[in-house]
């Protein structure tokens, strides 16, 4: 393979990593031109090239996170969601501007370390390579990380808010925001029935249930199970599988898919961003 086609081939994953390190797509697209260009121009011996294309792409974020820049928003509230598309829509801006805030707040060294090993699952190791440290300091980076991405207040916020913020991070593709809801250990698992209608049968994991949420959900409804502030996905009126929730200090523990009829025949329909009374 000539090294455009290998540099090709790479670029969709560079692109992910860049975007996500910087939120800025404009940019993540110049990193990566710029990534190209060090490769074009490079003499060196490359044995392992999408790690020294990795490698590179990252040192390029790092510089443009040390640039001087000026802060232009202050602070944000993360807003419950409501049903009103307009809404929704200004909802998704505000969630998307507020997050970025908060990473705009992480150190460029912070941001990629948490970054690199929550989104795409890269070893300390690689990570204090990069960074120029050790594989300790880099997890430490991570952990500092996390802890600032989680909404600030998220531990005294009701369980629907934690539910209705997730379901929006979800929708959106707002992967960071997914992690920052969950809980390190989170499980996802589905009852007889949802198993038989393709739900997993168990999985385990921040990242990986991020994953999985990343992007969808966008047909899932509040609801009340047995009380509980969930969701549900329905086909032509009819719910076909619940989302119940576990929320535990103010992140999601589990989140559990019921497709049993005898519990789907008495969820609630409840409006987004409410609570039971």
């Amino acid at each position: 393979m000539d090294e455009t086609a290998a540099f090709e081939r790479e670029r969709p994953r560079l692109l992910r990593i860049a975007g996500r390190i910087l939120r800025d797509d404009a940019e993540a697209e110049d990193i990566v031109q710029q990534t190209w260009l060090r490769l074009h121009s490079t003499e060196a011996v490359i044995d392992n090239l999408p790690g020294w294309l990795t490698t590179v792409t990252t040192r390029l974020c790092l510089d443009r996170l040390r640039a001087p820049k000026p802060i232009l928003v202050d602070d944000l509230a993360f807003p419950s969601l409501t049903e009103d598309p307009a809404d929704a829509l200004a909802l998704a801006d505000t969630v998307g501007i507020a997050l970025q805030v908060v990473l705009d707040r992480l150190t460029p060294n912070e941001r990629v370390a948490f970054v690199l090993h929550d989104s795409f699952s890269i070893d300390f190791p690689t990570i204090a390579a990069m960074l120029g440290t050790t594989p300790a300091a880099a997890r430490k980076l991570a952990s500092r990380a996390r802890s600032k991405v989680r909404p600030q207040g998220v531990q005294g916020r009701a369980d629907w808010e934690v539910v209705d913020a997730f379901l929006a991070a979800a929708r959106q593709g707002d992967f960071e925001q997914l992690l920052a809801l969950l809980a390190p250990g989170a499980v996802v698992a589905g009852d007889e029935a949802a198993i038989s209608a393709g739900t997993p049968t168990r999985m385990e994991g921040r990242s990986a249930v991020a994953a999985m949420f990343n992007g969808a959900a966008k047909a899932a409804l509040p609801v009340f199970i047995d009380g509980r502030p969930g969701a549900a996905w329905f086909h032509r009126g009819s719910p076909r599988v619940a989302f119940d929730f576990t929320v535990v200090n103010g992140v999601v523990d589990r989140i559990d898919f019921i497709a049993d009829p005898a519990i789907l025949e008495r969820l609630i329909r409840r409006a987004a961003g409410a609570q039971r009374n």
